[in-house]
């Protein structure tokens, strides 16, 4: 099992839009709206590294006003 958990900064007043948009992917285990640099903090999982992959290219770095995000995986 591979987990990841993403920092996401999104477009002034996105921030709950975004939030309702990354809880329909089913491969995310949690989301959080936070103050900061930030404004989202996602975790998900996948069987696989390139299944975790697909994941950020395809799912979550896709969707509108996402501005910028850091990835960081998990590996213990």
């Amino acid at each position: 099992m591979e987990k990841a958990y993403m920092l996401i900064s999104c477009e002034m007043g996105e921030e709950h839009s975004l939030y309702s948009q990354l809880k329909e992917i089913p491969e995310v285990k949690s989301c959080l709206i936070t103050y900061g640099n930030y404004d989202l903090v996602a975790e998900f999982v996948a069987d696989t590294s390139s299944q975790l992959n697909e994941i950020i290219t395809s799912k979550i770095r896709k969707i509108q006003k996402i501005k910028s995000t850091i990835t960081l995986h998990v590996i213990n």
